[in-house]
């Protein structure tokens, strides 16, 4: 009862739902909208990595360490987004676990003493940002097919 690998593999990359799924993944990343979400994203997270710098992070060693590394992992989701959108549509959720967390960091990382404003308000504002990216990078999926389906009906 072996089965060949390389068998079931071409079996399944020819399969019509796939080869329509792929095919309406294409077509979403094709349109404009789509380069706007992610080269947004991408600036989030660039944004996200530099924010402590930027607005002065004193005395918060653990929350810049935090935002510098998931400024850069959101970063490297959008280029995923931007590269093989049709392999990464599905990883919309993890930018917004990343906006969430980003907006819970101040008090999860540096505790009741992460009062200050600045830090506070940063953090809320780039982590809405990055999950309203996050859910929209998950509606690109659903944007690819549906002018044909209402055409043909």
């Amino acid at each position: 009862m072996a089965t060949d690998s390389t068998h079931s593999t071409s079996q399944i990359d020819t399969h019509p739902d796939l080869m329509a799924l792929r095919g309406r993944y294409a077509e979403a990343s094709a349109k404009p909208i789509s380069g706007l979400i992610e080269g947004l994203c991408l600036l989030t997270g660039l944004y996200l990595a530099i924010s402590p710098w930027v607005v002065g992070f004193q005395n918060f060693t653990g929350l810049r360490v935090s935002n510098l590394i998931t400024g850069i992992a959101l970063a490297v989701l959008a280029m995923g987004f931007g590269s093989v959108l049709e392999r990464t549509v599905g990883l919309g959720w993890c930018a917004i676990a990343i906006g969430v967390w980003t907006i819970v960091a101040p008090w999860a990382i540096a505790g009741p003493d992460a009062s200050t404003t600045h830090t506070v308000v940063n953090n809320a504002i780039v982590g809405g940002v990055a999950c309203a990216l996050g859910l929209a990078t998950m509606g690109l999926g659903f944007m690819g097919g549906k002018a044909g389906k209402r055409r043909a009906r």
